[in-house]
């Protein structure tokens, strides 16, 4: 049987949440009206000079260390010339020799243990306009997004799977995230991938040409791509043939990729030097200043949320999937001061919840405080479980807080044990036939015993105390 492996290389353009654009004072905003947003730079006017903007090279700087890249000391900037619509001067102010990053990893974990996805470089550039392609074969289009900062992320070919695609892509969403360098929106543009692909034969040493897949928007989009075109491959190889070497696109609603045209090479592109941006020093005393200011990292994290909160490494991960989460989970945590307690709701309840509505956190109906007081009412003993999680689907569909919800329901737990116990007799002496085959070593038959419990209190029994109470009962009987 032949052996094949799929070498995978990903380029990531992720769009900086600067004030303003990448070489002009406009603004940078999503979801403006149409070319409201330009100038005579952005929009590549005869005789308009561009202005590095700070802001956005410090925001390169910062995923560059969060990636462990190296820094280069000098920016170096090139023209970037082929034709397209929304491209206004005819060129593109990128990066080609001397990237800003150089090297840098990510790692992701897997089943056999972690894995190094190691990185080529990090580039600054500019984003270019948008087409609006309309019903009637019309193309508009909207320049409010040229100019707009960029930095494309390139890996080496060290992913072998759509999977290990996947994890990557999570994780390195999740850090830009937590950098606070982007807000990675993938529906709005913020974040966009390229997948280059080609397979090995190991056992003849034969390799397909790469194919380039162009303009992913969505993680599923990736995976799927990467799929069909790992199939294609294969089977071209089993054919006795090759693949060419192309730019292909994805279609969405086939599952398959098209033929765009044949890959471009670098020459074509036409790089270089920009002669109207002069190369600008970077000391090593922006560089510290920029990694000190660097906010709390996943990885570390999730290493802190180990030690501090005494959870094993997979809570911690979960917990520590988004910067949003995390940050609910440590306040929820200081209002309850039980972080195990906070980990199982948060790991459960909210997070089932978010599944199933697929909604961001930010977009339920929930704070911290407001879960905080429910889980006072199940550490006291006040409420059960099950009658907390009825709450919180309330709370969650009315935004009615805990403590309205359980006044209003009478739904505080009973707890008084001559009221248990009187209950408990009733249930005995209803049900002598459950009684016996408890005794006959029929455990279920405590299931039921203790189901009838809970009916005859609505539920409000504490099931610990009425449990042990039933058990002592029948045994003294």
């Amino acid at each position: 049987m032949m052996s094949y492996k799929t070498l995978v290389g990903l380029e990531i353009h992720v769009e900086l949440m600067t004030e303003r654009k990448m070489f002009c004072n406009c603004k940078n905003e999503f979801g403006a009206m149409p070319n409201t947003n330009v100038c005579p730079v952005c929009l590549g006017l005869p005789g308009a000079l561009p202005v590095m903007d700070k802001e956005a090279v410090e925001y390169a700087i910062m995923a560059g260390l969060a990636f462990n890249c190296e820094i280069e000391k000098t920016i170096i900037m090139d023209r970037k010339s082929y034709f397209y619509p929304d491209l206004t001067k005819g060129y593109q102010i990128s990066q080609s020799d001397f990237p800003l990053c150089k090297g840098g990893f990510l790692e992701i974990d897997l089943d056999e243990g972690p894995k190094k996805i190691r990185l080529e470089r990090i580039h600054i550039e500019e984003d270019t306009g948008k087409q609006i392609h309309t019903e009637n074969g019309t193309t508009l289009l909207d320049f409010n997004r040229s100019g707009v900062p960029l930095i494309e992320i390139v890996t080496k070919p060290d992913i072998n799977s759509s999977e290990e695609a996947r994890l990557f892509l999570e994780k390195l969403k999740n850090t830009i995230k937590y950098l606070g360098v982007s807000d990675v929106k993938m529906e709005e543009g913020s974040l966009r991938c390229d997948v280059n692909i080609n397979v090995i034969d190991e056992e003849r040493n034969i390799r397909t040409n790469i194919s380039e897949i162009k303009n992913l928007n969505s993680f599923k989009s990736v995976v799927k791509a990467i799929e069909y075109e790992q199939k294609r491959h294969i089977e071209a190889l089993e054919n006795g043939s090759n693949t060419d070497k192309e730019t292909r696109r994805f279609n969405e609603l086939t599952g398959e990729t098209i033929l765009m045209r044949k890959k471009f090479q670098a020459s074509d592109y036409r790089y270089q030097f920009e002669a109207d941006l002069t190369p600008i020093e970077i000391k090593e005393e922006w560089i510290n200043e920029i990694r000190t200011a660097m906010p709390e990292l996943p990885d570390q994290k999730k290493r802190r949320f180990m030690k501090d909160y005494k959870l094993n490494e997979y809570d911690a991960s979960i917990l520590t999937q988004s910067k949003e989460l995390s940050f609910f989970y440590e306040e929820l945590t200081d209002l309850v001061n039980d972080a195990k307690l906070a980990a199982n709701w948060v790991m459960t309840d909210v997070l089932r919840r978010l599944k199933e509505e697929d909604k961001e956190l930010s977009q339920l109906n929930l704070t911290p405080k407001a879960l905080a007081e429910l889980l006072d009412y199940v550490k006291s003993g006040k409420v059960n479980n099950n009658t907390a999680k009825k709450v919180l689907r309330e709370m969650l569909e009315t935004g009615e807080s805990a403590k309205n919800i359980i006044d209003k329901q009478g739904l505080i737990q009973i707890n008084d044990e001559e009221e248990l116990s009187r209950v408990i007799d009733e249930v005995i002496k209803d049900n002598q036939q459950s009684v016996e085959d408890f005794k006959n070593g029929k455990d279920r038959a405590l299931g039921y015993l203790m189901g009838q419990i809970m009916k005859k209190t609505k539920g409000k029994a504490n099931p610990n105390t009425a449990n042990k109470m039933l058990i002592d009962k029948i045994n003294k009987n």
